[in-house]
């Protein structure tokens, strides 16, 4: 089912049954593995959306994101020497004007992504805007602010979370993250008008072939698209 954007103003407070805090702990500890096989390669992660802010619920995911591009052998290395299985292997592009990105799903729940060629501010900042933990927070079981799908900021608690919508609260939800306003901005509009029209695909979605790297994948797929070469000289 999809998640729509939420258009609430008061607070509200969400307090965390045992059962949600022992979810919490188990998928953060599928995550730290991921991160701690890339960490031990020297590649920096970061753990971003519910993971990262605790508001984590059956069928959440441990997201993780390496903010740098990256050779995909060393990445693969690192996951390989680490014993972590890969189950899939994608290259994504949200839209034309959006950096492709490599997907990795790896063990259950767990999928590691890192971007193909530069990505903007505003991209960046959308792993912050959902807010987003380095290993060694995630180690010292801290948890930090961020938007859900549904527009809602979650701000972690002793007991569990307070969320609020920030439709119409952009600004103030930039300053809570720690990120630029246009950021925010961009996300609401965005989220809105896939709720608007119906659509929540992506321009680009493109499983690869076992003997595949995501380097030839995406010399492939600027060889054919236009699009995707505009990108890249970007």
């Amino acid at each position: 089912m999809t998640v729509k954007p939420t258009k609430l103003s008061d607070y509200r407070e969400v307090t965390y049954t045992s059962a949600r805090w022992t979810l919490l702990k188990e998928l953060r500890k599928k995550t730290e593995e991921v991160m701690s096989a890339l960490e031990a390669f020297h590649l920096a992660s970061v753990a971003y959306g519910s993971v990262a802010r605790g508001d984590v619920k059956k069928g959440s995911d441990g997201d993780v994101f390496i903010p740098e591009v990256q050779n995909s052998f060393l990445v693969e290395t690192a996951l390989e020497k680490a014993k972590v299985p890969v189950n899939a292997r994608y290259v994504v592009q949200a839209t034309p004007n959006y950096a492709m990105k490599a997907h990795i799903e790896v063990c259950e729940q767990v999928t590691v992504s890192f971007p193909l060629m530069q990505m903007r501010r505003v991209e960046r900042e959308f792993y912050m805007f959902g807010g987003e933990a380095s290993l060694s927070q995630l180690k010292a079981n801290a948890r930090f602010p961020g938007v859900d799908k549904r527009l809602m900021l979650i701000e972690p608690t002793e007991k569990g979370h307070v969320e609020s919508s920030i439709i119409g609260r952009e600004e103030d939800a930039a300053k809570t993250l720690g990120i630029s306003a246009e950021t925010v901005l961009d996300r609401v509009h965005t989220l809105l008008k896939r709720d608007a029209v119906g659509r929540t695909g992506v321009f680009i979605h493109r499983e690869l072939s076992s003997d595949e790297t995501f380097e030839l994948a995406l010399k492939k797929l600027s060889d054919l698209n236009p699009a995707v070469r505009r990108r890249m000289k970007k």
